[in-house]
Parts: structure tokens; C-alpha cells; sequence
């Protein structure tokens, strides 16, 4: 059973930083590709960042220059240093992952629970 487990949300002001964390447990083969993506009421769920197995990256052109991803391979875990953060990045973020299963040898796509992100004075 394959769990994404998500930290580091938070309430901070305009121009503060947060890390966001996210660690794949469970039977996994190997990782495809992890990544965020965030929702904000009323909108819909956008890519924030990703990070393949090859180690190539995307950013929301909204976040590029101010976040970046990152992954410890060995922990499953993939990062996301958030900074200069804007109220316009309040969302909730979401942690995605696609993983090999070792009975299959298929890609699977599997989403955390989210953590919230509150940008605010």
C-alpha cells in the first residue's frame, strides 16, 4: 500500500519561505516522476513544480525564480522550497508521485492528502 505524506504547510506573510516535504512510503520499484501541484477555492488544481527520474524540472511560470524542487532518492522524499512567497500562491498543495509497482512494472499515479499554504498579513 502506497502512501504520499505531506508537511511543512503553513501560515506565513508576504515574502516569507516555507519547505514543503513529501515522502512516498510503501512497495514502490522505483520513482518515475514527483511533483506538487496546488488549489486555490474556486480554481483548478494547476502544476506548481515537478522533477522526473532523470532529475529535468518544471515550474509554473508564477513560481519560477521563487520556488524549487528538489528529491532525496534514497528517503523517497521530494521538496519544495518555496520563497518570496505571495498571497496569490495561497493554495492548498498537493504532492503527486509516479511510482512503479514491483508486481506490475507499471507507472502508477498517487496523490497526498494536501497541506495548506496561507500567504497573508
Amino acid at each position: 500500500q502506497v502512501q504520499l505524506v505531506e508537511s511543512g504547510g503553513g501560515l506565513v506573510q508576504p515574502g516569507g519561505s516555507l519547505r514543503l516535504s513529501c515522502a512516498a512510503s510503501g512497495s514502490i520499484f522505483s520513482i518515475n516522476a514527483m511533483g506538487w501541484y496546488r488549489q486555490a477555492p474556486g480554481k483548478q488544481r494547476e502544476l506548481v513544480a515537478a522533477i522526473t527520474s532523470g532529475r529535468s524540472t518544471n515550474y509554473a511560470d508564477s513560481v519560477k525564480g521563487r520556488f524549487t524542487i528538489s528529491r532525496d532518492n534514497a528517503k523517497n522524499t521530494v521538496y519544495l522550497q518555496m520563497n518570496s512567497l505571495k498571497p496569490e500562491d495561497t493554495a492548498v498543495y498537493y504532492c503527486n508521485a509516479d511510482l512503479v509497482s514491483p508486481d506490475t512494472g507499471w507507472g502508477y499515479d498517487y496523490w497526498g492528502q494536501g497541506t495548506q499554504v496561507t500567504v497573508s498579513s
